[in-house]
């Protein structure tokens, strides 16, 4: 087990390259000055392990049985936390806008679900994911998350563990201040992807 401080954690993303400034439009459609690119982050397996490792006992005491992701940017924290625990780790994916299961995964009815997000803004898909697995028998005990850049405000219904919690400021497109923007917004995140990029990314 390795403990880590929020300081620690925001150096891990700063040495990764992955606390990004500008004007970014966030996959909950807000906009913010702020983007945690967490792909960065979990690109090296050491950090991977090394963060995972603080977050992994706080999401053991929840007693899970399955870890599932939300497709794309849960995945890979998905896997971890999953390897870290001894369980099993499956996600969802987008259908038609509806996250779904597929690739012949399936969740056991009454199985303890944690849903795992890198990072948890609205937590509208955190929601959106544990819909799914409720809908196939699932009981969600909690989710699990690196930042919580919600700052404890996203409503989840269940526990939430973290390894830091943020208060970034975002805005809806209408209430940008000025000096956001007067920069161009780039969109970093996966969803909202066309047909063509979506296959070439398959």
């Amino acid at each position: 087990m390795t403990e880590m401080s929020e300081a620690e954690v925001l150096a891990e993303f700063r040495a990764a390259g992955a606390l990004l400034q500008g004007h970014f439009v966030l996959t909950s459609g807000l906009h913010s000055p702020f983007y945690l690119q967490c792909a960065r982050v979990l690109m090296d397996p050491r950090r991977a392990a090394r963060l995972v490792s603080a977050l992994a006992p706080k999401v053991r005491a929840l007693e899970p049985d399955l870890v599932v992701a939300p497709a794309l940017g849960g995945i890979i924290l998905g896997y971890e936390l999953a390897r870290q625990l001894g369980k099993n780790s499956i996600f969802v994916e987008r259908v038609e806008g509806t996250f779904t299961l597929r690739r012949g995964f399936d969740i056991p009815k009454g199985s303890r679900i944690v849903v795992a997000e890198d990072v948890i803004t609205t937590g509208l898909s955190t929601r959106e994911c544990m819909a799914c697995c409720r809908a196939e028998g699932g009981e969600i005990v909690g989710a699990a998350c690196l930042v919580d850049r919600s700052a404890g405000k996203a409503e989840l219904g269940v526990p939430l563990v973290c390894l830091a919690t943020l208060d970034l400021p975002t805005y809806p497109q209408h209430k940008l201040p000025p000096e956001l923007a007067a920069i161009p917004a780039v969109k970093p995140g996966s969803r909202g992807l066309d047909a063509r990029q979506a296959a070439q990314s398959a």
